[in-house]
Formats: structure tokens, sequence, C-alpha cells
């Protein structure tokens, strides 16, 4: 190790006879560990957040959904279907078919997006897990299940067989005669009301595939898409030749990520813009360092010469206080470090902090990727700082 960098730590460890000196140190250190742990905290609490709120859209949206390039329509039969399944890397695919409906329960009325879904649905995603009250499709009648913002706006219940909810789409083009009624109407009791989040909550409903058909006026093998559970990481370019090739009509096979482009660079967006804000917290946190390496460059100043009777050149002068410096900033950043990691991890393992109004634990998640830009970005700016301030020093030591 170099001679500069023993000199820095002896200077780092001992006191000053000045004692503001000392407290300026020790004031830049905690500066320094509150900005770090607050960063890191921060940054932890934002992936909490982010996670939690993915949870709902994750368990609403399938791993893969396959879409026809071309129009609206996928035409898949039985054998077709077979053999999708039999691909590697899909674990059960169920096509879907959806479009817009009218709605209208007594005299409430509202348009939303019905899904009609075959059986095996709620095994290519999880949406009875999401259900908050009624069931998932029971019985062998007509049954909606229906977002909360949906029933809210309807003020509808579930098992109401007072009132039936009455649902229309347009007649298909040509099928419509002079001063016949246009829409195409179907009744369906409400058998479950589900929560995902506001935005789906208040747009989409499900109904089995048969009541779908028969309200959109589609042949049974004619869907909109067709939505995949499949195995960890699937091969997105395969799946679309090969889908492709089965059903002889050109597809395109979107990711989760893909299916929410808006909502993922919204949240990556925000993360940068966390990370900004209090790096730049950190930033003025280090004007202390800059601070205290003055006033330990003219506290030492008288000692110089006996540095330079130990054979020392201004250059590495200047590299005693740039490690001095750095120490003052990397000490107090990895302290901060451990200080935010300590309480993150309290958090998860023994939740003392709560969602205001509520009983649920405040999402934090101790992510490596934060604590790596946390000490990449504190030990870099930490080397940029005492650089910047030490810059001159060997000038000044000639000058002397």
């Amino acid at each position: 190790m170099q001679l500069p960098f023993f000199i820095a730590l002896r200077y780092f460890f001992s006191k000053s006879k000045q004692t503001i000196v000392n407290l300026i140190n020790l004031i830049s250190v905690g500066v320094v560990l509150v900005a770090a742990a607050a960063l890191f905290i921060v940054l932890s609490a934002f992936s909490g957040l982010k996670t939690f709120g993915l949870s709902f859209s994750n368990a609403f949206d399938p791993d893969v959904r396959v879409e026809a390039v071309l129009g609206k329509r996928l035409v898949v039969d039985s054998i077709q279907l077979a053999k999708i399944n039999a691909l590697e890397g899909v674990s059960l695919a169920s096509p879907i078919l959806e479009d817009k409906v009218f709605l209208t329960y007594r005299d409430k009325s509202q348009v939303g997006l019905l899904k009609g879904v075959e059986d095996n649905y709620n095994q290519v995603i999880k949406i009875d897990s999401l259900m908050v009250s009624g069931n998932w499709f029971a019985n062998a009648f007509d049954e909606v299940v229906i977002g909360g913002g949906l029933a809210r706006n309807l003020s509808l219940g579930v098992y109401d067989y007072s009132d039936f909810l009455q649902l229309a789409a347009p007649k298909r083009k040509g099928s419509v005669g002079l001063g016949q009624n246009p829409l195409k109407n179907e009744t369906a009791v409400v058998a479950g009301i589900y929560f995902a989040n506001e935005e789906i909550d208040k747009k989409y409903l499900f109904a089995k595939i048969d009541l779908a058909q028969r309200l959109f006026q589609r042949k049974e093998n004619e869907y909109t898409y067709i939505e995949i559970k499949a195995n960890e990481n699937p091969n997105l370019d395969f799946l679309e030749k090969e889908i492709t090739s089965i059903l002889g009509q050109e597809v395109t096979v979107l990711n989760r990520v893909q299916l929410n482009k808006a909502l993922y660079k919204m949240l990556n967006t925000e993360n940068v813009a966390v990370y900004l804000i209090f790096s730049l917290i950190i930033i003025i946190a280090l004007f202390n360092v800059v601070g205290a390496l003055i006033m330990m460059f003219l506290d030492k100043k008288p000692q110089l010469n006996i540095l330079f009777a130990m054979g020392l050149t201004p250059k590495q002068i200047q590299r005693v206080f740039f490690y001095l410096g750095g120490l003052i900033s990397w000490v107090g950043g990895g302290l901060g470090f451990l200080v935010g990691a300590v309480l993150v991890v309290l958090q998860q393992a023994f939740p003392f902090l709560y969602i205001p109004g509520t009983s649920l634990p405040y999402p934090v998640e101790f992510d490596l990727q934060n604590a790596g830009l946390v000490i990449i970005t504190v030990f870099g700016l930490g080397a940029i700082a005492s650089a910047w301030a030490t810059r001159n020093i060997d000038k000044k030591i000639d000058m002397a």
C-alpha cells in the first residue's frame, strides 16, 4: 500500500488539536452517512412499491400473448391448439375472445371490455386469486365476473337474481334489417367481483367463451388472441415462428413487459428520477467533505515540512489529502449503506412502518442492484469531490 494512503489513514483517525476540525470531520462523515442511507432506503422502498403494484397487473396479464399481425382474428381449431400446447416453453395455452360490450344494470350503463375465456383460463392466469366477492364461474348458466370499478359504477352485487346484467354488442355487418335492433343482447348474472388495479377494474369483465361467441356472433374457432402460461424464460422468437407455422397466419408474440410498455416505462422513469434527486442530495452532502479537506489542509500545513523531509513530493502530498477526502466519503457512505440495509431488512422481517389507513406493512425490497448502485454512486462521487477539492494543493505546497 502506498505511503500517502498510510499517512491519510493516520490523519483520518488522529484527533486534531483544533476541536472545530474534529467536529467538521464528524459532521462530514455523518452527513454522507445520512445521505447514503436515505438513497438506499428510498430505492428499496420504490422497488417494494414497484413489485407490490406490478403484482396485481402480473396476476392479470399472461406470461405470453399471441396476437394476429393483420386484423383482429385468430382462427384456431382444437388440433392447432393442441400443437401449440405441445411446444417447448408452453405450459398451457388458452384462446380468448375479447371485444367491447355495452353494459346495462337497472338505470345505469357503461361500456366495458368483455373477455370470453375457456374453463382452463384460471390455470393460465390466477384470476381467482384477485376475487374479492363471489366466485369464479361455478354454475352452468351464463355468468360474468366483473371488475370492482365496473361493479361500483353500475351499483351491482353478486348473485342478484332480482335483476340481471344486460350485455349488448353491435350486430355484425349485414345482419341488421330495416327497423330491427342493431344490437345483439344477452343477459347474465354476476358471479364474482375481482380487484386488480383501478384502470383494469373499471374496464374488464369475464364470461365463458360460449356466451362471448353468441354475443359477438363469432364462430367456435374464431378468437382475438391466445394467452399462454409459459415455462421460465420462453424463447419468444421460437414461439412466434412455430405458432405462425401452426396457424398458417402471421402472428406476434408478446411477453408481459411488452404488453405493459407504458407502465414499465413510467416506473423506470420514476426510478431514474428518484435516483437522480437523491444523488443530488449526496452531491450537496459532499460539499461538507470539500470544506473538511480545506480545514484539514490548513490544520496540517505546518507539518508538511516533515513530509518533505521524508521525501514526499508535492504530488504525493496531494494524494494524501485526496485519500483523506475519499476516506471521509467512503467511510460515511459505507456506514450509511449498512444503516439503510439494516432498516430495510428489519422492515421486511419485523414491519414497523405501515401504509396509512391500512394494516399493510410498507413494502420494501432488498435489491442487490440497488445496493451496488448506492455503493458505486457514493464511492464515485466521493472520489470526484476529493479530486476537485485537492486539485491545486500541490501548487500551494510549492508556494509554501
